[in-house]
């Protein structure tokens, strides 16, 4: 949970209930934290503080991180062009990782290059369709060739589905998104589990962008709301298939963070009972957070799934 002394989360590990406390410059009350975390153990973090969890990290500001070298890790976004996508390539850059920013729009990707301005770690874009199996070897190809590892994949690229009543949705429209969402997200995992279990040293970790869409639908919403419970099902065969190669794989499940896509939810949208309502939004920078401490973990500790929503926005009860 949040509080004003940081961010508390309670791991269960062969039985044993274990609390860690992070540090944490701000309390913010619209925002609400959901994690399961399994096989966590805490070898070699003893005496470390913080920085046992944010390996070399001397405090959180983007100024203090960019003076620093690289910290040698290799990530992969996929739709890093704009909204959640853009705000964690920028928050691993700036905690020292070298960036490889994927999307289908050259563009934003360079302008997402911008943004991130000086740092040591490396920042480099490769315009990609993800739903193409060419174009996603492609990426792949590219990462392995530049940078010869990939330590962190976050299969974020994805479409929503127009707001139509399921009966009126064309072939075209549901397999765009399929394609994209789940597809794509199957694409890229399976390039990335290929070189972590190459490498050396071995393994990995893939976090998938799900959604509260994961566990409860809004109306009119079919395509969107299949793919996100399918990524549920693909985030455990990954977690269970990479085991044995030190892969681990969670899940953040987001729910309103203001982004360029939310941005209708300010204006009032569909609710179940028929109703337009308005919907609070939360910082997309507290995803980035997130997925950034997700990332930070040794592989013999795992995120699996997590939840960031909006504290007051009608999800939890009956709307």
């Amino acid at each position: 949970m949040l509080s004003d002394s940081g961010f508390q989360m309670r791991a269960v590990d062969g039985g044993q209930s274990v609390s860690q406390q992070l540090v944490r410059p701000r309390r913010r009350a619209d925002v609400v934290v959901q994690a399961r975390v399994v096989n966590v153990r805490y070898e070699g973090l003893a005496g470390d503080g913080i920085n046992g969890i944010f390996p070399g990290a001397t405090g959180f500001s983007k100024e203090g991180r960019a003076n620093m070298a690289s910290n040698g890790k290799i990530a992969l976004v996929t739709g890093a062009g704009s909204g959640i996508g853009r705000a964690v390539s920028l928050a691993l850059h700036a905690a020292r990782w070298s960036v490889v920013l994927a999307g289908r729009r050259a563009a934003r990707l360079e302008e997402t290059r911008a943004l991130a301005g000086a740092s040591a770690g490396a920042m480099r874009a490769v315009p990609t369709d993800v739903s193409n199996p060419e174009s996603v070897r492609a990426l792949f190809a590219k990462v392995k060739e530049v940078f010869g590892r990939l330590d962190l994949l976050f299969n974020n690229a994805g479409l929503s589905s127009p707001p139509v009543p399921m009966e009126d949705l064309t072939y075209e429209q549901w397999n765009a998104i399929v394609a994209t969402n789940l597809t794509g997200a199957f694409l890229c995992a399976q390039e990335a589990i290929k070189i972590m279990k190459a490498q050396q040293p071995r393994g990995g970790r893939i976090i998938n962008n799900g959604s509260i869409s994961a566990h409860a639908p809004r109306p009119n919403s079919a395509p969107y709301t299949a793919t996100k419970h399918a990524i549920t099902g693909l985030t455990k065969c990954i977690s269970l298939d990479g085991r044995p190669y030190d892969i681990a794989c969670g899940q953040i499940d987001i729910g309103n963070a203001a982004t360029e896509l939310s941005a209708p939810m300010a204006r009032g949208v569909a609710q179940a009972n028929g109703s337009i309502l308005p919907e609070p939004r939360f910082d997309v920078e507290h995803v980035a957070d997130a997925v950034l401490y997700m990332a930070s973990l040794p592989l013999n500790a795992n995120v699996q799934f997590m939840t960031v929503m909006a504290t007051k926005m009608p999800f939890v009860g009956r709307g």
